[in-house]
């Protein structure tokens, strides 16, 4: 049975593209800038956030489009948490996440620390440490910081910066990764 479902994919099309996508997670950067590019057929994210208990596991992209339904489940889960104000994310902040994800070979799904942060919000946190920006991109809706039980802050880190698309701050001391979709550049130890 080849159907076309209400997406307008086959269903023989679905299965191929689960399928490539198993081979496209595979644990080498060798490739990573492949998953920016579209390598797959498929892109997917999980996270799920410890302040208000919602899990998001969701395919996002199909076939070279995003699925615009998928986005609004993505801008309201990465909220500023604080004062519930949403922001449309970064479509490559999104996809540095997802790629990362498949370079590390894991099921777990990402704890989602911060996304998009309101100023009010990120003005409370300047003023409590020195390491938060003034104009940080998490203001914008171009940054998450994220952490993984089952790898490091370095396993994660090295997967984002293998992507090449944007910044990668290692925070092991607060145990978080940051990735954004700014200029190329890495810190943090």
């Amino acid at each position: 049975m080849t159907g076309k479902s209400s997406s307008g994919m086959t269903r023989r099309a679905l299965l191929g593209a689960f399928a490539a996508t198993s081979v496209a997670a595979a644990p080498t950067f060798s490739n990573a800038a492949g998953f920016l590019r579209g390598a797959g057929d498929i892109r997917r994210i999980r996270m799920y956030s410890g302040r208000t208990g919602e899990r998001l596991d969701m395919i996002y992209w199909i076939e070279g489009h995003y699925i615009k339904d998928a986005f609004a489940e993505i801008n309201h889960f990465m909220r500023d948490w604080r004062t519930d104000d949403v922001m449309n994310m970064d479509l490559r902040t999104v996809d540095i996440m997802a790629a990362s994800h498949n370079l590390l070979d894991v099921n777990e799904p990402y704890m989602l620390l911060s996304g998009y942060r309101s100023p009010k919000t990120n003005a409370m946190l300047r003023s409590r440490s020195s390491g938060v920006a003034k104009n940080s991109l998490h203001l914008k809706g171009q940054a998450a910081d994220l952490r993984l039980a089952s790898r490091s802050v370095h396993q994660v880190a090295r997967a984002a910066i293998a992507c090449s698309g944007g910044g990668v701050g290692r925070y092991s001391g607060s145990n978080f990764t940051h990735m954004d979709c700014g200029a190329v550049r890495s810190w943090g130890g």
